[in-house]
């Protein structure tokens, strides 16, 4: 389950700003809905994407006995 800040709060917001359990999170959400986002969403969500590029992706580039290598937004 995520806790964090609402769509609403980070829409005021740089995406820089943003943590990367915020990003992943939020793009995992509208991934999920991408054939029913309308222009605005689709702007929204390229903009996720573009922010999680440019901080070099996020996958965790080795694993150990305390998480995995697949970034947990809980």
């Amino acid at each position: 389950m995520y806790v964090g800040r609402d769509m609403t709060e980070l829409s005021m917001m740089s995406k820089t700003d943003w943590k990367d359990s915020e990003l992943a999170f939020f793009h995992h959400s509208l991934q999920q809905m991408v054939p029913y986002l309308n222009a605005e969403g689709q702007t929204i969500h390229r903009e996720i994407v573009e922010e999680i590029e440019s901080r070099g992706g996020l996958n965790r580039g080795e694993a150990d006995y305390t998480h995995g290598t697949k970034v947990s937004y809980d």
